[in-house]
């Protein structure tokens, strides 16, 4: 994992302890919220653990953009339903995250990953993209108030983008 701060604030700037601390706890919530191989059932609601429970909520993904938490949850659900709960043995692997904090409230993660599973037939398969995803802290809780998803081109198809 890369970490970097640039952390300007009308208090004074973050040290580096303290800019680290929220970039662990913002890389562990998207660890946790897309871990694949814990039970199916929790699933959409790990994924949408990272978004506020009202507001605005600005997502960008395979071409499109959705700007309210019910659209988005409509989307999370969809995927699921149509391509995470097929996937077999899911094993998500974080290939780089960059995590810039910006403040004692706000800070950006992006990362790259990929997704080896088996389909229902039993044939490897991999989905793989890339994240930026914007934090606020609301309150005590961190939260994505922006995003943008990217499927990495599969040879011969496409791939279908995590929400």
């Amino acid at each position: 994992m890369v970490f970097s701060a640039s952390c300007r604030t009308g208090g004074g700037a973050l040290t580096e302890t303290q800019s680290r601390a929220i970039a662990d706890t913002l890389e562990g919530m998207v660890k946790r919220a897309y871990d694949f191989s814990a039970p199916g059932g929790e699933a959409t609601k790990r994924l949408l653990s990272l978004y506020p429970d009202t507001g605005r909520v600005v997502s960008a993904s395979g071409g499109r953009m959705l700007t309210s938490r019910d659209s988005l949850a409509e989307g999370i659900r969809y995927f699921w339903e149509s391509t995470g709960r097929n996937m077999r043995e899911p094993r998500l692997v974080w290939e780089r995250t960059v995590t810039d904090v910006l403040g004692p409230d706000a800070a950006v993660v992006t990362a790259t990953y990929r997704i080896p599973h088996r389909t229902p037939r039993g044939e490897p398969h991999e989905l793989a993209g890339a994240m930026t995803l914007v934090f606020a802290k609301r309150g005590d809780r961190w939260v994505v108030v922006q995003e943008h998803l990217s499927d990495r081109p599969t040879e011969g198809g496409s791939a279908a983008t995590p929400p």
